[in-house]
């Protein structure tokens, strides 16, 4: 390992799960709760190519779910004929690799897990 990306790796966290809160909502029910789970954060290295070549594909490595346990909660409020439930996942371990649809946001600017549309309700800590 280089000075310099010795130096960088401590400035930067490592890809690996963290407590962060996080909101779920479903259309139907009135509001959105926030909890605390656990989810995928940190930094990766990455490459850029200093010459591109159409025929070349670059792949960008990510922090993303390495192993997962799915959870369900019950969002409150929700009327008569709308599922209140809804099931996410919960980051057992985290990885450095290709984002993977089903359990991460892949967009390029996305909104911060907390992101709420709806009236927020907090989930009671234990």
């Amino acid at each position: 390992m280089t000075a310099e990306l010795h130096l960088l790796s401590y400035r930067m966290t490592p890809c690996e799960p963290v407590n962060e809160t996080v909101s779920v909502e479903k259309e139907g029910c009135p509001k959105c709760l926030l909890f605390q789970a656990s989810i995928c954060s940190g930094h990766c290295l990455t490459k850029e190519p200093v010459y591109k070549s159409p025929l070349s594909m670059v792949y960008q490595h990510v922090c993303t779910y390495k192993d997962v346990r799915y959870e369900t909660i019950r969002l409150p409020d929700c009327p008569l004929g709308v599922d209140p439930h809804v099931t996410f996942p919960v980051a057992l371990s985290c990885d450095c690799s290709l984002c993977t649809m089903d359990t991460s946001d892949c967009t390029i600017e996305s909104l911060r897990p907390d992101f709420c549309i709806s009236q927020k309700a907090t989930l009671p800590a234990f």
